[in-house]
């Protein structure tokens, strides 16, 4: 088991200070704000319905970009979703067995994982585009590493990442932890929004 709440709680801190203007604006991922944050909102839900096992249409579908306008109050919504997220994954049940998220049937803890990977790297890439702080622990860096290396099988590695990570960047050894990881899930760390 994993605790989520630091990676949930940081996100959440974020989520007051984006200004109307920057759903606009763009992310690490080449998307802008307004498609993350929709994004975020499916995820919280498809995740926390994983952990409870639950199949239906939040978890048996595949995530697909989504331009939406957003909920008027999707700040509060989704700070909500992220304290739910948490809770439904510090049962001790959510981790055994398989369940689904995203249309993929997987082991529930790599289920939890991937929800781990969810917050951490789309929290970063809020971060960035809203120009605000964001320092994970190298724990949570380490707990998510396996999820971003790609498997030494390029075919597999390919079929695996699909729709998840771009192709890995390369860091250097010496960099932060978390500055790797978001190598490995075909992130720049020093991305930064265009002047």
């Amino acid at each position: 088991m994993i605790d989520l709440t630091p990676s949930t709680t940081r996100l959440a801190a974020l989520i007051p200070a984006v200004r109307e203007e920057q759903l606009d604006a763009p992310t690490p991922m080449g998307t802008p704000v307004l498609q993350l944050m929709n994004h975020l909102l499916g995820l919280t839900v498809a995740f926390r319905d994983a952990a409870a096992k639950i199949e239906g249409p939040t978890t048996s579908t595949p995530p697909a970009p989504i331009l939406d306008p957003l909920p008027e109050d999707w700040r509060e919504r989704l700070t909500d979703q992220l304290g739910h997220l948490v809770l439904a994954w510090r049962d001790p049940a959510a981790w055994d067995g398989m369940t689904m998220a995203g249309s993929v049937r997987f082991p529930a803890q790599a289920c939890g994982l991937v929800a781990l990977d969810e917050v951490l790297l789309h929290g970063w890439d809020l971060a960035r585009a809203t120009g605000q702080e964001y320092r994970p622990t190298d724990a949570e860096a380490e707990a998510v590493l396996p999820i971003v290396t790609p498997d030494p099988d390029p075919q597999v590695a390919a079929a695996e990442r699909e729709g998840m990570f771009g192709p890995p960047l390369s860091v250097p050894t010496d960099a932060p932890l978390f500055d790797r990881v978001l190598g490995l899930a075909g992130r720049d760390p020093g991305w930064s929004p265009p002047a």
